[in-house]
């Protein structure tokens, strides 16, 4: 039964800083916007975080210096990917490139391989939900994890409200179904694309600060481990939906999970647990592809 509460809090624990990336994300993607920069979002606002909690021991500030630099990515990815029409792809590989550089000259700078921040206790920024914290079972697995764990289960619903409830998310959604149409009713194209594109930057430098700031207290070059490429096969695989999408970055953390979890008893065979999250990945990108192909054949259209 313990390893079963340890599982399923792991799997919360694991999934929040993906589905704020996903949540981020599915606006370009319903906006037309291939944003592979994410995993460079989410690397920025995890070394941002750190460090300026490092310099300050000001959560407040490392916030905001975090989602100011991300921005900037945003803004960088979207002038380049939309107001130049360069090739959105190279784009973001060049902001994944340019962020682990930037990362990397950073760390050269202090003279260390990652950032520590001294006596930082983990548990403080960890929240005990009254009555549910006391509920058998339940209790362990729902309650103890950061605040910014339980804002990306609420930002669900929210970013559910703001892409169907919304004029905004149904200009969005126009502009990405089709641009000649969005222009002939009046809609600026371009910049429903920018605004895309910097809401993903938020929801990546949330997702980075919860990975390295709210759980670790720390940063290394190599953290954020591809999140942002299983955030874009979960928006993919859920069709940009919040909910549908959310559900597989909760796969790919329960995955993770198991990873984590079972290695322990693996032994020297642990290290091969790590490949779970990016096999299952593969699995079930390869499923996806394959139910949308027959779905298209069944309706008769060529592929």
């Amino acid at each position: 039964m313990q390893l079963m509460i340890s599982i399923l809090y792991d799997c919360v624990y694991h999934s929040a800083p993906i589905i704020l990336a996903v949540l981020g994300g599915l606006f370009a993607y319903k906006a037309n916007v291939l944003n592979i920069a994410l995993e460079g979002m989410m690397l920025n606002g995890a070394l941002f975080s750190v460090l300026t909690y490092y310099f300050t021991r000001n959560f407040a500030f490392a916030l905001l210096v975090c989602l100011l630099t991300t921005l900037l990515y945003g803004l960088i990815f979207a002038f380049f990917g939309v107001t130049m029409k360069g090739n959105v792809i190279i784009v973001g590989l060049a902001i994944n490139m340019m962020s682990t550089a930037v990362a990397g000259f950073i760390l050269v700078m202090m003279k260390s391989s990652n950032i520590i921040i001294p006596e930082f206790d983990v548990n403080a920024l960890k929240l005990n939900i009254p009555i549910i914290k006391d509920i058998p079972i339940l209790g362990p697995i729902l309650s103890g994890h950061p605040v910014l764990t339980y804002v990306s289960f609420l930002l669900i619903f929210l970013t559910s409200l703001l892409m169907y409830r919304t004029r905004f998310g149904v200009y969005v959604r126009v502009v990405g179904e089709s641009e000649d149409a969005a222009k002939a009713i009046g809609l600026r194209v371009d910049l429903y694309k920018y605004a895309a594109i910097l809401l993903g930057a938020v929801g990546c430098a949330l997702a980075g600060m919860n990975l390295a700031l709210d759980r670790l207290g720390l940063f290394t070059n190599s953290m954020v481990a591809a999140r942002g490429f299983i955030a874009l096969a979960a928006i993919y695989c859920g069709r940009g939906k919040p909910v549908q999408s959310s559900l597989y970055a909760i796969l790919f953390g329960l995955s993770r999970s198991l990873a984590v979890n079972l290695s322990v008893y693996a032994g020297e065979a642990s290290g091969l647990f790590d490949c779970f999250p990016y096999l299952l990945m593969i699995v079930v990108l390869g499923a996806a592809s394959y139910v949308k192909y027959k779905n298209v054949k069944v309706r008769g259209f060529q592929v």
